[in-house]
């Protein structure tokens, strides 16, 4: 069983940035995809962006020129570093890990953009 936990999220104005973590308690290496999730309030859960073990990403449209996901095998981590946010980007960021067999999600980290 392999555990997820977020880090990162804060308090940050309009056009600021902050780097999301994502530290997992095993090897991440099985894999095939890690992405990130979120679920602003009233809202159901979306993709934000998503990277394969070969290094292959995707982002949703709102995000995608602002947003940066990416994983390092060797540390068990994942990271998405968002910048130019805006207060749309406001919600709570989970960590999303799936393996053939498998699929494995975080507690989630608040993400709160505000003047």
């Amino acid at each position: 069983q392999v555990q997820l936990v977020e880090s990162g999220g804060g308090l940050v104005q309009p056009g600021g940035s902050l780097r999301l973590s994502c530290a997992a308690s095993g090897s991440i290496f099985s894999f095939s995809v890690m992405g990130w999730y979120r679920q602003a309030p009233g809202k159901q859960r979306e993709l934000v962006a998503r990277i394969t073990s070969s290094g292959s990403t995707n982002y949703a449209d709102s995000v995608k020129g602002r947003f940066t996901i990416s994983r390092d095998n060797g540390e068990n981590r994942m990271y998405l570093q968002m910048s130019s946010l805006k207060t749309e980007d406001t919600a709570v960021y989970y960590c999303n890990a799936r393996a053939q067999l498998s699929e494995y999600w975080g507690q989630g980290t608040q993400v709160t953009v505000s003047s």
